[in-house]
């Protein structure tokens, strides 16, 4: 017997080589369903919001297609920083097609669906840091998680029009991003260690070591 996920991961297939020409649209959605020979009630019980939910569903399989690759090297002797770059190359890699992409870029940048974009962004990078073994639970759990966003958020978006051969300007554009992250939290220690920066961060400091790591946060699957 077919489950919703075997369900889910049809009408996913038969859409994607239509998402390139036509984006994630109703119309793709509803040729989809159709191909897949389900009930169009059936499926709005778990894809409410449609194309959406398609594009969300899309977003997060390439999450999975990520954390797979990310267990099979051997991570343990490897600098955090290659491993946070080769989980971003995996998770670029992880999506079929650039249109696909593109597509997805403006379906998440229209007002209304700006939010679920960013929430998805958040939890590729929240999967990516526990996977590598982040335990952190004050303000730098949030500041992981920002900055990463933004590397990814650029890499992808270089990604998308890089024409070079095997994508190696893209991966090259990565590890700059990443040496621009180390340099700045370089900087920023040197500056902790500052006598007269530390009286003027003083007040910032405590307001910011407040923060905590959402208690049971869960990526909503």
């Amino acid at each position: 017997m077919e489950t919703q996920l075997d369900i889910k991961n049809q009408i996913l297939d038969a859409a994607l080589p239509r998402v390139p020409f036509k984006g994630w649209s109703d119309a793709v959605f509803n040729r989809a369903v159709t191909d897949v020979g389900v009930d169009m009630v059936t499926v709005q019980s778990f894809y409410p919001k449609g194309a959406l939910g398609l594009a969300v569903e899309y977003h997060r399989r390439g999450d999975k297609l990520m954390l797979d690759r990310l267990e099979e090297p051997d991570l343990s002797n490897w600098r955090f920083r290659d491993c946070v770059s080769i989980a971003v190359k995996f998770r670029l890699e992880a999506i079929d097609k650039k249109e696909i992409a593109r597509r997805s870029i403006t379906l998440f940048s229209l007002p209304q669906n700006s939010l679920e974009g960013v929430r998805l962004v958040w939890e590729t990078c929240d999967k990516i840091l526990r996977t590598l073994g982040d335990t952190s639970n004050d303000t730098s759990w949030h500041t992981k998680r920002l900055i990463l966003s933004s590397v990814y958020l650029t890499t992808l978006l270089y990604w998308i029009g890089d024409k070079s051969s095997d994508n190696m300007a893209t991966w090259d554009f990565l590890d700059r991003r990443i040496d621009n992250v180390m340099k700045i939290k370089k900087m920023k220690a040197k500056l902790r260690h500052s006598a007269i920066s530390s009286r003027l961060m003083d007040a910032p400091n405590w307001m910011m070591s407040r923060l905590k790591a959402p208690r049971g946060f869960k990526n909503l699957n």
